[in-house]
């Protein structure tokens, strides 16, 4: 038998049978977490909006009217601050999902203490921030003079497909770190590589004058189907099945997305519980 059979196993790291008691839990650390990240601040929340919007008008000067990367795009504005929005809530919730658990060892060795309302916090406090920027991407929206459409009603799907993907490779990566510290640093360079491998900065249109092969290629993660779905929702531009010629090549995508969700409540709930031990 394995060493791992010899050691006396947490609570189930999902809290199974008491839904009710991990979601009060969850939202209860979430609520000091946010509350944390903003003591002694003279601005306190409104950082959380000026932040991406600081770097959003860099970005958006520097591709826009420097380098014209958005010549002949409707709405690239609008376009480029939803994508760097979707982006950098999937970011917020894998990087800081990577150390949750090492942070809060405290609360992981208490008896009874369900291991997932961990990585479940912060990717509610990273919820709560993307409510905030969505405010400022609506704004944006009116003073672009983007038409509405119906299809905004359906711009909350891929949202939250986005919170489950991001939640389940934080579950992945949380779990992994506490044996391996270098999960860390390599997440780190996988987030800048994901960063620019998928079209944020650059519209997919940009690719596919270029090659379409690549637009595929760069469709294939489920990241940028996400966000180029996102974007056809709110502005009409292409949908991915457009980008990518066939609705058989969304099941790619989809199938890492599963594939991803699944492997990290999977190792999460076998990890977890012998995380206080590994500690």
């Amino acid at each position: 038998m394995s060493a791992d059979a010899y050691r006396v196993r947490g609570p189930s790291a999902l809290g199974a049978g008491d839904r009710r008691r991990l979601w009060n839990l969850t939202r209860t650390l979430a609520a000091t977490d946010w509350k944390v990240r903003f003591y002694g601040s003279a601005l306190g929340y409104v950082w959380s909006l000026l932040r991406p919007l600081m770097l959003f008008g860099i970005v958006f000067f520097v591709f826009s009217e420097v380098l014209k990367a958005g010549a002949g795009i409707d709405h690239y504005g609008v376009i480029l601050l939803l994508a760097m929005i979707l982006y950098f809530f999937f970011s917020e919730v894998t990087g800081a999902g990577v150390t949750s658990m090492v942070d809060r060892e405290s609360l992981l060795r208490k008896v009874g203490f369900p291991r997932a309302v961990v990585p479940l916090s912060v990717a509610l406090v990273a919820v709560m921030n993307l409510a905030l920027n969505l405010v400022v991407l609506a704004i944006f929206v009116l003073a672009n003079g983007v038409e509405p459409r119906w299809s905004w009603l359906l711009l909350p799907i891929p949202f939250l497909l986005m919170l489950v993907f991001a939640t389940g490779v934080a579950m992945l990566l949380s779990a992994l770190y506490v044996r391996y510290r270098d999960v860390r640093p390599i997440w780190e360079v996988i987030l800048q590589a994901l960063f620019y491998a998928t079209p944020i900065l650059y519209p997919i249109e940009a690719v596919v004058a270029q090659s379409q092969t690549l637009a595929k290629i760069a469709l294939l993660n489920p990241i940028a189907t996400l966000v180029q779905e996102s974007r056809h929702l709110l502005t009409g531009a292409p949908s991915p099945a457009e980008v990518l010629g066939s609705d058989a090549l969304l099941l790619i995508p989809l199938a890492i997305f599963v594939g991803a969700t699944w492997l990290g409540v999977k190792v999460f709930e076998r990890m977890a519980p012998l995380a206080a031990e590994e500690l």
